[in-house]
């Protein structure tokens, strides 16, 4: 390279940055001939244990062995799932990097302001990896056997009954306030950062109850630590078959389902999209990852890039709905 072609080069690097824009608009586009090349960073906005964190630990890991590449799982958290989320949003779009994130990556926006990305402006859809059943759990020593009962209760109560979720305007928090608008009650929200530490509180009885992600609960369950009254989603779980719906017991417009899924940044070259999906899609579908999912008690659940894009953009208008009927706000 001669002096001339440098100074040239340097000064269109020196325009990127004076610009403010990211370093990658002036790199190589990446090909999905040769993707992966190198390890996979999968980033979840959520802690360790947690049903979006097992669920990719499962897929991902079968995934990488497929590839002959590590696809690495980093628990990025703080800010509501937003740190996580948006570090995605900013990074390269060439493959490397997956966020993991569930029903949450729409649901945030329509409740905390000034969220640093927009769910379907910065993020492409790979594929939903799993339908995660929500089980409503009390606690035994609450004496509460049933829906019914625990309507009973809450309305006796007038407002002093207590629910757990793990973060406001999380997958859990609104199949709360779902359940609550239909059933016509008052509570009192108690948020926490994750799945384990709500659990705590209802297995101690400080907490009334809590729609949990079944794989958290399901070994509370099995033991007899805690009660499962019903499922939030539109039909019984695989691995609760003798637990009812919501709908079920009896409260209409209850139903509420929780999906964990992939997605990458915006500007991914479709063709590598198309590959991290049907690599996924794959591996999800194979006797070996559909067992240890079905042990983890979530149910897998496949769809297009395209499909899947599309339901994004109509569960943020039914969130932003949700939201504003149960007069959810950033805490």
């Amino acid at each position: 390279m001669n002096r001339r072609d440098a100074l040239k080069l340097g000064a269109g690097s020196l325009s990127l940055a004076a610009a403010g824009l990211p370093a990658f608009l002036g790199s190589r586009p990446a090909r999905a001939d040769n993707w992966p090349a190198k390890n996979v960073r999968v980033i979840v906005p959520y802690g360790a244990g947690s049903a979006t964190d097992l669920i990719p630990r499962t897929i991902f890991e079968s995934v990488g062995s497929r590839l002959g590449h590590s696809f690495v799982v980093e628990n990025r958290l703080g800010g509501g799932t937003t740190v996580g989320a948006s570090a995605v949003a900013r990074a390269e779009p060439n493959g490397y990097t997956i966020l993991v994130h569930s029903n949450a990556i729409v649901t945030v926006p329509a409740i905390q302001p000034n969220v640093p990305y927009d769910p379907v402006r910065d993020f492409s859809g790979i594929t939903p990896l799993a339908n995660v059943p929500m089980v409503l759990v009390i606690a035994p020593e609450k004496n509460v056997k049933s829906v019914r009962e625990l309507i009973a209760l809450a309305r006796q109560k007038a407002g002093a009954i207590n629910y757990a979720a793990a973060g406001i305007g999380t997958p859990p928090h609104l199949t709360a306030e779902r359940f609550r608008l239909a059933a016509d009650f008052q509570g009192q929200i108690v948020p926490f950062k994750g799945a384990p530490e709500a659990l705590t509180e209802v297995l101690t009885g400080r907490v009334d109850f809590y729609f949990c992600p079944l794989p958290v609960a399901g070994p509370f369950i099995a033991e007899g630590k805690l009660l499962a009254l019903a499922v939030s989603g539109s039909k019984r779980a695989a691995a609760l078959p003798n637990v009812p719906t919501t709908l079920e017991s009896g409260v209409p417009n209850s139903d509420f389902d929780f999906w964990v899924g992939a997605f990458v940044p915006k500007q991914t070259p479709r063709d590598i999209v198309a590959k991290i999906h049907r690599e996924t899609a794959a591996t999800i579908e194979s006797a070996a990852v559909k067992e240890k999912l079905a042990k983890l008690g979530v149910e897998p659940m496949i769809m297009s890039p395209e499909e899947f894009d599309a339901r994004i953009a109509r569960e943020v208008d039914i969130a932003v709905t949700l939201a504003k009927a149960a007069n959810i706000t950033a805490q």
